[in-house]
């Protein structure tokens, strides 16, 4: 990638600890001295977060795995010109909560077989990727107790099952296999100051 900034990608299935990892991961990096721009998707532009409560929200039918695919690509569009691309530019590490790996899992895996379209899109209209992609691997089962136990609007995805959590998590493992040069896989079964302190160490031995 032609840019000055590291660009680092948190993925896993749903309630597997992303969010509150990438706060921890951001205030560490600052600690260390490194200028962090904190997003995620869909989301982190306020285009792309009108268009995150459309796909995020509502009853798990309200769109078809196409239609889901060309919202969360305009959204990552939108986040890639307005946020990503100019602090990558600035030099800064951005620490993003999900990215096209999500994609390629939602909609390329679970919801039909549109990975191909995933990839041609992306290459298409966003055309980068991480330089390292943590993925967060627990027990599917207890990351959908997890994800359901926080009682927010954005369930449209956890609404798929239980069955959909474990069909996902292998898919992220194969993911992982495919793209082991920037795929690092995480324990995040474990307590939230232990993965943290292992992310870290892991991501500034990466940034060093």
């Amino acid at each position: 990638m032609s840019h000055g900034g590291r660009f680092i990608t948190l993925e896993g299935i749903d309630g597997s600890g992303k969010s509150t990892q990438a706060r921890l991961l951001a205030g560490a990096l600052e600690a260390h001295g490194h200028d962090v721009t904190l997003t995620r998707e869909p989301g982190g532009s306020p285009g792309a977060e009108e268009i995150r409560a459309l796909v995020l929200e509502g009853d798990p039918d309200r769109w078809s795995a196409e239609t889901e695919l060309l919202l969360f690509t305009a959204a990552r569009r939108d986040h890639l010109e307005r946020t990503i691309r100019p602090a990558l530019d600035a030099g800064k590490v951005v620490i993003c909560d999900r990215f096209v790996d999500s994609t390629r899992m939602y909609q390329g895996l679970s919801r039909g077989d549109l990975r191909a379209k995933v990839d041609a899109l992306h290459r298409l209209m966003i055309g980068i990727e991480a330089d390292l992609t943590l993925l967060f691997d627990m027990d599917p089962d207890l990351g959908h107790a997890r994800a359901k136990g926080r009682g927010t609007a954005e369930e449209r995805f956890e609404d798929f099952g239980a069955g959909m959590q474990a069909k996902m998590r292998q898919g992220f493992l194969d993911l992982a296999a495919e793209f082991s040069d920037r795929f690092r896989v995480i324990d995040a079964g474990r307590a939230i100051e232990a993965v943290a302190e292992d992310v870290a160490a892991l991501v500034l031995e990466h940034l060093a």
